[in-house]
């Protein structure tokens, strides 16, 4: 998984609540893992019922096609527990959802996959949107290191995550790289378990002769 240390970027701002996953990717997008999830990114405000881009949606223009970061409205990524919705704001190039509260599972999702999802309180999340309203820079700098979001004009905004979370995120770590930390530990158990419960290991013994076993799933057949 990719470390998430600074993000510096261009920040859209999506004061909409209650954004749901079927909104962040549509099912239509869904259907193999070999299409590529951004281009379904939002796809029911992004483009028409002929396909092509609708102008007037913040992605389809400049220089918001480069945003890293969406500013939401409470409750983003509420509704079905799809990961695809992560995977698509990953593979457009959003690295982190700043917004005052996130659908459990996607939430969970963000983390696992190395998005990071900023909880802030309302009147934070409406002093980001006014920002990014008005200004002709619409960048924020995320450093998690720091936990604080830095504004253009010299503001900044803390903010906090779970120490764990907040770990994996800056190593670069997924779940299966954090268990994989405590290798040495891990041998040590299985070692000594070999010799206080041998039994866990064993191989299971079959009385029937191989012969026996193809009869008996040929006579199942």
């Amino acid at each position: 998984m990719e470390k998430f240390t600074k993000l510096d970027g261009v920040a859209a701002s999506f004061p909409i609540p209650n954004i749901n996953t079927d909104a962040v990717i549509p099912a239509s997008y869904q259907r193999t893992l070999k299409d590529d999830p951004g281009k379904g990114l939002f796809a029911g405000w992004r483009y028409d019922l002929d396909g092509k881009e609708v102008p007037d949606f913040i992605l389809n223009r400049e220089p918001f096609r480069q945003s890293r970061i969406i500013v939401a409205g409470e409750n983003f990524g509420c509704g079905s527990s799809r990961e695809f919705a992560v995977w698509a704001l990953m593979r457009f190039g959003i690295r982190c959802v700043i917004a005052p509260s996130f659908g459990d599972i996607f939430y969970e999702n963000a983390f696992k996959n190395g998005l990071l999802p900023i909880i802030l309180s309302p009147s934070q999340v409406d002093r980001l949107h006014d920002h990014l309203a008005k200004t002709n820079n619409p960048s924020l700098t995320v450093d998690l290191e720091k936990q604080i979001i830095e504004l253009p004009n010299g503001e900044s905004v803390p903010f906090t995550v779970p120490p764990s979370r907040r770990t994996a995120l800056l190593e670069g770590l997924d779940e299966i790289g954090q268990t994989l930390r405590f290798g040495d530990e891990i041998t040590d158990f299985q070692r000594n378990q070999k010799v206080t419960a041998p039994w866990v290991y064993a191989r299971p013994q079959y009385s029937r002769s191989a012969k026996e076993n193809a009869d008996a799933r040929a006579s199942i057949a």
